[in-house]
């Protein structure tokens, strides 16, 4: 039985819901990051770190590339970076409405 399109898409979110992936998401947008650069921007142990990169590259979002001994990863797709993106701009409109809400009840109180 197949999963209905509804359910595969809150399970893909459910998998971005976590904040170190979607900081590990950012990180890559602009290509490939060694781990140690990930380690250096992220303030995470390097075990709790492989961990996420594991559910990352098991969902099919990132890949890794080993060049001898060093291990990057980078977005497996361009479609990840433009959610990132979106979900930046849904954000700040949602903040700027707060923003204007906000005004309005402080004047409101004068």
């Amino acid at each position: 039985m197949q999963v209905p399109l509804y359910q595969a898409k809150a399970e893909f979110f459910r998998m971005l819901g976590h904040p170190v992936r979607i900081r590990v998401l950012e990180l890559l947008q602009n290509g490939p990051v060694p781990v140690r650069d990930l380690l250096s921007e992220i303030d995470i142990e390097p075990s709790s770190l492989s961990q996420q990169l594991a559910v990352l590259r098991r969902s099919g979002i990132v890949v890794s590339i080993r060049d001898g001994s060093t291990v990057s990863y980078a977005l497996a797709g361009g479609d990840v970076a433009e959610l990132l993106r979106a979900a930046r701009r849904i954000l700040t409109e949602l903040l700027v409405g707060q923003s204007e809400l906000l005004a309005e009840l402080r004047q409101a109180d004068v």
